[in-house]
């Protein structure tokens, strides 16, 4: 069924929920950010002078520009006309239906590359139309209206990946099919893994290379470097192990495959620039951590 509230536009069925949220004053900020953990898949469509925090990161945009993020935590801090889609696996699953978009690995559960996706003059028209007619489809009860608004997702998912591959891949990248599902699988390895994978020889024995060959491959490439990867996505999950639970450091080095809390308390340290239990007090004191 679908249902309205202010700005909102909502659809359920069985276990399948989608939501169009339209935010443009400082009270509708607020009610967003109410709940920063959003458990579903969020597609946020910002214009210029946003102000976003994705987890520990912040992005003040200069264009408008999409934003995806999988289960992380969100804050609009600025901006005004924003519209988010909040969507479940129930409803669309790009891991399911990889082969439509081919998005997983780039613009999600990427550790090495920014997930802002910006929109020229004429990309932004196409786009704001692909909102505005899923609003109209939300408010519509004919029977074909899930699935035009599945369509509508993925036109916008599509659009936003390949102009994401144009802004933050190489042009030796970008340019080459191949070397894009190379990078889209390595990072989605990664994804999987990270909690008991932490080495570059462990990714690169099951694409089938050795680490010096996927290293200089990333190198030659001009990516970032695997082992930055991994060691970015295992610290992510180490900061909000340590700001939205109260387990222990040692606690969370066991989860994320350490069985050396010490070793882990000296990798974060010099990673970080603060030690695990000086960033967790300094977020709990409400204050700015990366």
């Amino acid at each position: 069924m679908a249902g309205r509230t202010e700005n909102i536009l909502k659809f359920e069925s069985n276990y399948k929920s989608f939501e169009w949220m339209h935010v443009h004053s400082k009270g509708q900020r607020d009610f967003f950010n109410k709940h920063p953990f959003k458990k579903d898949i969020s597609i946020l469509f910002i214009p210029t002078g946003g102000h976003l925090r994705i987890d520990f990161n912040d992005f003040i945009t200069s264009k408008p520009t999409l934003f995806f993020c999988g289960y992380q935590r969100i804050q609009i801090l600025k901006g005004e006309n924003i519209t988010a889609l909040n969507y479940n696996r129930d409803f669309y699953c790009i891991q399911i239906h990889d082969a439509e978009v081919a998005c997983d690995g780039l613009l999600f559960q990427n550790a090495g590359q920014s997930q802002a996706t910006e929109l020229s003059h004429e990309a932004y028209l196409i786009i704001q139309n692909l909102f505005s007619e899923i609003a109209k489809e939300l408010l519509l009860k004919d029977s074909s209206m899930e699935e035009m608004v599945r369509i509508l997702l993925k036109q916008i998912i599509i659009r936003a990946t390949r102009l994401w591959k144009e802004q933050q891949l190489p042009d030796k990248v970008s340019e080459v099919p191949a070397e894009v599902e190379f990078y889209r699988n390595f990072n989605r390895l990664v994804e999987i893994h990270f909690k008991k994978w932490h080495a570059v020889s462990d990714y690169a024995e099951i694409l089938g290379l050795t680490a010096k060959t996927l290293s200089n491959k990333f190198n030659r490439l001009n990516l970032l470097q695997p082992n930055e990867i991994i060691k970015n996505r295992i610290l992510l999950e180490a900061k909000r192990l340590l700001c939205f639970t109260d387990w222990s450091v040692k606690e969370i080095a066991y989860e994320l495959g350490y069985e050396d809390p010490a070793y882990f308390n000296r990798l974060f340290t010099g990673k970080v620039g603060d030690s695990p239990v000086v960033f967790r007090k300094l977020f709990n004191e409400g204050k700015k951590v990366h």
